[in-house]
């Protein structure tokens, strides 16, 4: 009989998978409580999938899972944020989460159980899809103006420092630089995403008068068919299409729900002008402020690099999150990139500096 009991080893491991699908179906559920309709329901649904999972480590551990134990630091830090803000960020983090599990290892989970975990990886990434697509358009604003004010005014303060110039001069470019970066950050953006939605709204159809001339269409010419084509819908799908639009009105109306998904990806102007703004202004203010605090020379420019260094890698390990990518990866690479441009312009700097000295 000893023999069939489970090591101590054993017990522990079967005590943290317990914990775990606890600690991820209350994720879903605080998640679910930020939703309606359908995204709720896939999210109640995962929540329900992971407590059956629970409930498998239950039955192999017996009395002992009565001893309620915390997840895992990640899995407690993602329902802490499930609970208070339930965004897209927390959906990337989930999807990353998912991607994670043992259970393909793990000899006391079942084969079902592995797979659920598969499939949930998929089905949060679609749900993460569609937060992504929703604020794509101004999420899009937001990195690119952070990460154009942060290189562009590190870069303009460096390449004046190596120049030369006394710090009132430096303080003087550094506030300019943030003052017209941002201003054109945002109307370049307003400009963009305005010509963007105008342009998807000349292709918008127009579906009003085209449903009421239906029942006056010649039904062997069937021109409608002409109208999925030009959709992009193959001939013979379209001719298909076209016939159940004529014995059924109402089927010729559901394929307009793309242009909206459109609309939604490529966000508002006045917010993604507002986001851009505001975003490189707070970036482009970084390099600045250790000469507004009253430091100067190598301790301004050693201070300032830190500084812009840490938000360059704050910004990529986001961005790495939000796309599910490596996020340290992506965070060694913005501030590869970052530092590297500012550092030919403080070389150019330098060079100019010497010549015209």
């Amino acid at each position: 009989m000893d023999d069939l009991r489970p090591s101590a080893s054993e017990v522990r491991r079967w005590r943290r998978r317990l914990a775990d699908e606890r600690e991820e179906a209350q994720v879903y559920r605080h998640l679910a409580t930020r939703r309606s309709g359908e995204e709720r329901e896939i999210l109640l649904g995962l929540a329900e999938a992971e407590e059956r999972h629970a409930a498998h480590w239950e039955r192999l551990l017996g009395p002992d899972a009565a001893k309620r134990r915390s997840g895992g630091a990640r899995l407690r830090l993602l329902a802490l944020l499930a609970r208070h803000f339930g965004s897209v960020f927390v959906l990337a983090l989930a999807q990353r989460a998912e991607t994670r599990s043992p259970y393909r290892f793990d000899t006391d989970a079942t084969p079902a159980m592995a797979a659920d975990e598969r499939i949930h990886e998929e089905v949060v990434r679609g749900l993460a899809a569609r937060g992504r697509a929703r604020v794509s358009g101004t999420f899009r604003a937001a990195v690119f103006g952070a990460n154009d004010g942060l290189v562009s005014n590190l870069a303009l303060v460096l390449g004046v420092v190596g120049g030369g110039a006394p710090t009132a001069t430096v303080l003087l470019t550094g506030l300019a630089g943030l003052l017209a970066g941002a201003l054109s950050m945002g109307a370049g953006e307003y400009v963009s995403v305005r010509s963007q939605r105008e342009l998807l709204a000349a292709s918008a159809p127009h579906t009003d008068d085209a449903h009421s001339v239906l029942p006056q269409l010649d039904l062997d010419a069937n021109e409608l068919a002409l109208v999925y084509r030009a959709r992009g819908i193959p001939a013979d799908e379209a001719r298909l299409r076209a016939a159940e639009a004529l014995r059924d009105p109402g089927l010729a109306e559901p394929d307009e729900t793309g242009v909206d998904r459109r609309h939604e990806v490529v966000g508002s102007a006045t917010g993604a002008a507002a986001s851009s703004f505001a975003f490189f202004a707070s970036g482009a203010a970084i390099p600045v402020l250790p000469f507004l605090v009253g430091l100067t020379g190598t301790a301004a420019l050693v201070v300032g690099l830190v500084l812009v260094g840490l938000a360059l890698m704050l910004t990529g390990a986001t961005v790495g999150v939000l796309s599910g990518g490596p996020p340290l990866r992506r965070a060694l690479r913005q501030l590869a990139i970052g530092l590297g441009a500012a550092g030919v312009t403080y070389g150019l700097g330098l060079l100019f500096g010497t010549t015209l000295g």
